[in-house]
């Protein structure tokens, strides 16, 4: 599948960014000197920004794991929009100095990607989740739990990758899309999941237990 590809620590939707940050920056250095300072220090943003670190997985198999790095701002009920019903929700928005590589929260099979077209507001609002441009997964694990995560644009991203489709099996932690530029993920979950994390806390992709399952 199009998302399984080795963790070249500089995700791969990065490196046309990189190639044109670097050739401004050496070619401003040539005919200006030190006045490419400003260019060099666009260039080292754009390598944080998509740095894409391989991550541990837990062996806990009732974890679900966050797929975003960032800071969670919503532990609570809510509806779940894609499936009409009421769920756990836990929200971890990203902000342009984490990684916006996204990964799958548990094991199972996709049965739906939704995308919807919409505003650019503050991710952190959580207006957000209805009215920016967003991208639901709806997966299915193995023991036939239903789960949504869902890629959110914000105020400065344009552009929201995903690389899953219906019938595809996605891996706890395998990366499945990417968000350029500021963003958030919602994670839909029964309503008897236990969560693990509170609002304010900082998460890594994979590696931070948001909730776990009954």
């Amino acid at each position: 599948m199009a998302s399984h590809y080795p963790h070249p620590l500089i995700a791969r939707e990065g490196w046309p960014f990189l190639v044109l940050s670097l050739a401004a920056a050496l070619a401003v250095t040539v005919l200006a000197g030190w006045w490419s300072a400003p260019l060099w220090v666009i260039f080292l943003f754009v390598l944080q920004f998509f740095r894409d670190p391989a991550r541990v997985v837990p062996s806990d198999s009732k974890a679900v794991l966050s797929p975003a790095d960032g800071r969670v701002v919503v532990v609570g009920r809510a509806m779940d929009p894609y499936r009409g019903v009421e769920a756990l929700k836990i929200s971890v928005f990203m902000n342009v100095f984490n990684v916006h590589s996204n990964r799958s929260p548990v094991d199972g099979t996709v049965e739906k990607v939704e995308y919807h077209s919409g505003s650019f507001l503050n991710a952190a609002l959580d207006k957000a989740s209805l009215e920016n441009e967003r991208n639901a997964v709806l997966l299915k694990t193995p023991e036939g739990t239903s789960i949504t995560f869902v890629q959110i644009a914000g105020l400065v991203a344009r552009r929201i990758l995903c690389y899953t489709k219906a019938g595809d099996a996605l891996s706890r932690g395998q990366r499945y899309g990417f968000i350029r530029f500021g963003s958030r993920v919602d994670v839909y979950l029964p309503l008897d999941a236990k969560p693990q994390v509170s609002i304010g806390d900082k998460v890594s992709a994979t590696e931070t237990v948001l909730a776990r399952l009954a």
